[in-house]
């Protein structure tokens, strides 16, 4: 079903690229002239026909975007950021009820401590 909705998609973007190119510049963006009279697609029905299509399109790429989401969310297993956070990387919870992930840096960084040898106090 993700296959099917992936292809959809692709296809969707590469019409919706293909009608925006298709559309007459008007604002003569990078110095591009919009096309005289004589232009392949002019008149106000074609400008209609594109802003209708362009506008199915982008409706039509939203849903599919939503749709691959909601797939691909779906075959995963819900774990939320704060919990994923408080648990060490074998899934199980941390020693301190999960304030902090247990043997990260500042744990390796502790321990450091505790083994260097005092320094004798110079008066």
């Amino acid at each position: 079903m993700i296959t099917i909705l992936l292809l959809l998609h692709l296809l969707i973007a590469a019409g919706l690229v293909g009608v925006v190119l298709l559309q007459r510049s008007e604002g003569g963006g990078l110095g591009i002239g919009g096309g005289g009279g004589g232009s392949f697609m002019s008149g106000r029905g074609t400008a209609n026909f594109l802003t209708r299509t362009t506008i199915a399109l982008a409706a039509a790429f939203f849903i599919t975007s939503v749709g691959l989401t909601v797939l691909a969310r779906h075959g995963t297993a819900r774990v939320s950021p704060l919990d994923a956070a408080g648990s060490t990387k074998s899934g199980a919870p941390a020693k301190d009820g999960g304030t902090k992930p247990a043997g990260g840096v500042l744990d390796s960084l502790e321990k450091g401590k505790q083994r260097l040898p005092s320094l004798p106090k110079s008066e």
